[in-house]
């Protein structure tokens, strides 16, 4: 019997990007879930093939390795593949009593097929692997955080609610009822994992009855369902260092879900994204800001001052002449990180008045006529 193909499985093509297989799987496991589909007996079988293809497509090099072991022929049917040495005696050398998929040595530079069936689909535990029981390490969580502009520039702490799966305290993890007794699954039997045949070779894929716990209560918990977990929410503190932009990271060791049985709790993995704020902006290190001054200021010369985002008041000399759209640099007054130090960078802004009182009016164009301007 010729082994599924997992792209007809899916029902994707075999030009389908990442994304699509992704959408896809999950589309498919939500229509064929067994929760949803507990009157239909197929379903859970649906399910395992769609897991079953989704493991190999949805890993780049496990589908790089599965494309090229498809070109070769290696899914189709024993009976129809070509063979080498097809129409020789048998026993003659090379005769298709000879041929073993360990013998092919080179596929295209990857190994021999032996070894990409070991490293695609886990050989070694077969069908009769058990599933360890032991401590298992908590939840790790990846979040993003808005952060302020002034927060990002100078560093600084930020709440942030968190949801994260912990431990059930109820029942301690075991997902069983008080008094309910804990066995093995009737699905898995006790494994934690389900063997689907595909031509000479299995894949294995968690339990879908026991989420791979390999064990089931008789009673479940009330609290968790069954499930040993509960989703809680969580406040953190989260200390913003100095200097980050959007896209930055940072990790917090341990501060993640809490592990089972002992295990050592997960991470926090925070991803920052700035705000934009219209005092400011930035170009690496540097901080651009403006300082609005008047037409009179612009002509004869004068002062401004601005605010820099660690709320420090910098004062610039504005020379006489001083055309808008002017660029002033304070040195040292940008933004610090790694141990460099950025500039701010003082566009000059001349604002000019939309009403004039009469006298100023006047000076004006007495001005105008000095200066041999025409209205």
């Amino acid at each position: 019997m010729a082994a599924k193909d997992f792209y007809t499985v899916m029902g994707v093509p075999e030009r389908a990007t990442a994304d699509e297989i992704k959408t896809q799987y999950r589309r498919l496991a939500k229509e064929h879930h067994p929760d949803s589909n507990k009157n239909d007996p197929k379903s859970a079988e649906r399910f395992k093939e769609i897991s079953e293809a989704y493991q190999v497509l949805g890993d780049q090099k496990k589908r790089t390795q599965y494309d090229e072991m498809r070109r070769l022929g290696a899914f189709e049917s024993r009976a129809a593949r070509p063979r080498p040495g097809a129409g020789q005696r048998q026993g003659a050398p090379g005769g298709p009593q000879n041929f073993k998929f360990d013998e092919i040595n080179d596929v295209g530079g990857i190994g021999g097929l032996g070894d990409l069936f070991s490293s695609m689909f886990g050989g070694g535990g077969g069908a009769r692997g058990q599933r360890p029981v032991g401590p298992e390490p908590g939840q790790t969580i990846e979040t993003s955080l808005d952060v302020p502009f002034k927060i990002a520039a100078t560093g600084g702490k930020v709440p942030i609610d968190l949801e994260v799966n912990e431990e059930c305290a109820t029942c301690s993890g075991s997902g069983a009822a008080k008094g309910a007794r804990v066995q093995a699954c009737h699905e898995c039997n006790g494994r934690g994992s389900i063997s689907f045949g595909q031509g000479g070779f299995a894949v294995n894929r968690p339990c879908p009855m026991c989420l791979g716990k390999g064990q089931l209560p008789t009673e479940k918990c009330r609290d968790c369902k069954g499930a040993g977990e509960t989703r809680s929410k969580r406040k953190v503190i989260i200390t913003v260092p100095a200097g980050v932009d959007t896209g930055g990271k940072i990790r917090l060791k341990g501060q993640g879900g809490r592990g089972q049985r002992g295990g050592a709790p997960g991470d926090i993995v925070i991803t920052f994204r700035v705000h934009e704020d219209t005092r400011w902006m930035r170009d690496g290190l540097d901080l651009i800001t403006h300082a609005k001054i008047n037409v009179a200021q612009a002509m004869l010369g004068s002062k401004a001052s601005v605010e820099t985002p660690d709320e420090k008041t910098v004062a610039i000399k504005i020379p006489p002449g001083t055309s808008s759209g002017k660029r002033f640099r304070v040195r040292g007054q940008g933004i610090a990180k790694d141990g460099k130090q950025g500039d701010l960078l003082v566009e000059v802004e001349i604002v000019v008045p939309e009403k004039l009182s009469a006298d100023e009016i006047r000076m004006i164009e007495r001005f105008a006529e000095s200066a041999g301007l025409e209205r």
